[in-house]
């Protein structure tokens, strides 16, 4: 599905983890050490429901994931740490990186007068701990995380509190990128003008379509001609 934005954009809202950032698959690594805690191990019971919901959440808050897998609040809470902790030593490990593209893709838009939101299911904490890892924090205007919205992906408050934090105009000038379902629906309940699925992270274009996406494109660069940017020299 294709079409294309009549409205110039103000505001992007743009996903980290497998859109804007490689993290080599330490989000899984980091669900897997946290669910082990909890006996949920490969050929143990309740192990692949547990995959499953991991997949099927991919860009939700990681505390609402850990609510569904485990029977309690303190186990969830308890999971949650567990990952965040996990995550976070691999960051500081130098386990993420850009996505190919991705620093000139901020750039770009800053440049063109767009402004920037990054977006992701993790807590402050750890987001900003990967933000410094990249060393971003220059080249965007806003990092929001569940909990600095209300609620997490796939409602619409994280789009449009960065709309409202930055702002912007009216909900068709915003953009909202992500590689997960959870991040398209985010979008298309928030009214974005332009909504796009990237194919670098960890869903299909079928699915992707699926959940509403106006473009499918394959890398994050391609964001810009979609938003009236010109090519990264």
């Amino acid at each position: 599905m294709s079409r294309t934005a009549m409205t110039r954009i103000s505001v992007a809202c743009l996903d980290m983890a497998g859109t804007t950032v490689a993290d080599e698959g330490i989000v899984m690594g980091a669900f897997t050490a946290a669910m082990e805690r909890f006996g949920l191990r490969p050929g143990a019971r309740g192990y692949d429901q547990a995959s499953r919901i991991v997949h099927e959440t991919m860009g939700q808050s990681k505390i609402e994931v850990f609510r569904r897998i485990l029977d309690s609040e303190a186990d969830a809470q308890e999971a949650n740490c567990l990952f965040e902790i996990s995550y976070a030593a691999s960051v500081k490990a130098g386990a993420v990186a850009p996505i190919y593209g991705a620093t000139e893709t901020l750039v770009a838009l800053r440049a063109s007068g767009v402004r920037i939101c990054l977006v992701t299911g993790f807590s402050p904490g750890t987001r900003d701990t990967l933000l410094d890892a990249l060393g971003w924090r220059p080249l965007i205007d806003l990092a929001l995380s569940p909990a600095d919205a209300g609620r997490g992906r796939p409602f619409p408050d994280l789009p449009l509190t960065a709309l409202l934090r930055l702002r912007g105009g009216a909900v068709a000038e915003l953009a909202v990128v992500g590689d997960t379902a959870s991040d398209i629906e985010s979008g298309v309940r928030a009214g974005a003008g332009v909504v796009a699925g990237v194919l670098t992270g960890t869903s299909t274009r079928e699915e992707l379509e699926l959940a509403g996406a106006h473009h499918i494109i394959e890398s994050i660069t391609d964001l810009l001609p979609l938003v009236g940017v010109g090519a990264i020299r």
